[in-house]
């Protein structure tokens, strides 16, 4: 069932870094579950979070399952500019493609902008939980360290009361690589 007072106009989809730093305009910022879709460390990054010499990964929507997140709905009047911007951000090396999608928020269904892994592409990568631990360990980008990304997308998750196990496990073992005890 869709709410009609709150599914007009634009909406957007965050399920990694939008949750914490979206960078558009937004009036109104839901929880949300998007179906068909999960959230999966399965980008190479070579910029933001890791080097040519040394990749990072970055999480990417992959086939399948479903993912928690935020859905933000957008002003009409800064639509025009928040597409611009996220074709930008998004879309800079085509790992990803644009998809509206419907998404499921406590005010109703709405159709959102998300940002699906392309399977296609090279920096696309299908890894077990180890091999993702050993890069995110290591890896540092222009934005930072690997590990910071993935504390920021579970830190942000927690508030929202979500646990994703498949990042819990990741973080676990990136502790483990590095020596640093589970928290109490």
């Amino acid at each position: 069932m869709t709410d009609s007072s709150t599914s007009a106009g634009y909406w957007v989809f965050g399920y990694g870094s939008l949750m914490w730093d979206p960078g558009f305009v937004h009036d109104t910022v839901q929880p949300a579950r998007l179906i068909g879709y999960h959230r999966q460390f399965c980008l190479y990054s070579y910029r933001y979070r890791g080097t040519p010499e040394r990749p990072g990964l970055v999480l990417g929507l992959d086939r399948g399952g479903s993912c928690r997140g935020v859905v933000y709905r957008v002003p009409d009047d800064a639509v025009a500019a928040t597409k611009a911007y996220l074709w930008e951000r998004e879309l800079d090396d085509y790992a990803y493609l644009p998809k509206l999608l419907t998404v499921r928020h406590p005010g109703g269904t709405v159709r959102a902008q998300a940002f699906v892994v392309d399977r296609r592409q090279p920096q696309y990568a299908r890894l077990e939980v180890d091999a993702i631990a050993a890069i995110i360990a290591r890896g540092v980008g222009q934005r930072g360290s690997n590990r910071d990304y993935l504390d920021n997308t579970r830190g942000h998750l927690h508030e929202l009361g979500i646990v994703d196990h498949g990042l819990e496990r990741v973080a676990a073992r990136v502790r483990a690589l590095a020596g640093v005890p589970a928290p109490a």
